[in-house]
């Protein structure tokens, strides 16, 4: 569904149109002075994995506690994982996307596909997808955004390396999958 055609009610079941979208230079612009206030104020850069990870310590160990402490990989976090910078840049990212796009009037509870594809295989593969990013993003030690903003705005070999591979990958995963969108 194009956003462009996307149209609210309001309170008195008036029709509004949604806020134009930024451009994308300015937002560019802006998106590049929130990672170099980050590394000024934080000495770090922007990822969201990390934040993701340990939210995931967190919900594991209301569930099994004592394998959570004794994990290699979780129980090096110590009893309080949430206390961590990234957790709180995954939640406000979270948080500002979604005010964004409510006073943008761009909020709509919808499964966007194409016309060749259900709901249900759409929502499955989305899930697929987000569970092997995370996953891999985890056994690289970062994600594409702490790759490709701060990696990339280092000029790290390694981050330059992965965001080309990235766009290999996909290009080569959309010839599987380009067909549930051929309207």
């Amino acid at each position: 569904m194009s956003h462009t055609n996307l149209t609210t009610e309001n309170a008195g079941g008036d029709l509004q149109k949604p806020a134009p979208l930024w451009n994308p230079y300015v937002a560019g612009i802006l998106l590049g002075l929130t990672l170099l206030a980050s590394l000024l104020t934080l000495g770090a850069g922007l990822g969201a994995s990390g934040g993701i990870a340990r939210c995931g310590a967190v919900l594991e160990s209301w569930f099994a506690p004592a394998h959570v402490a004794e994990s290699e990989y979780f129980g090096a976090w110590g009893s309080n994982p949430l206390s961590y910078y990234l957790v709180y840049m995954f939640a406000g990212v979270f948080l500002g996307g979604l005010i964004s796009a409510v006073l943008a009037r761009r909020v709509s509870v919808q499964v966007e596909k194409g016309a060749a594809a259900s709901s249900k295989l759409r929502l499955t593969f989305a899930l697929a997808g987000g569970v092997l990013a995370g996953y891999a993003a985890r056994i690289a030690g970062g994600c594409t955004s702490g790759q490709a903003l701060t990696g990339g705005a280092m000029l790290l070999t390694g981050s330059l390396i992965f965001m080309g591979c990235v766009f290999a990958g996909g290009y080569a995963a959309a010839y599987f999958v380009r067909s549930q969108w051929n309207d």
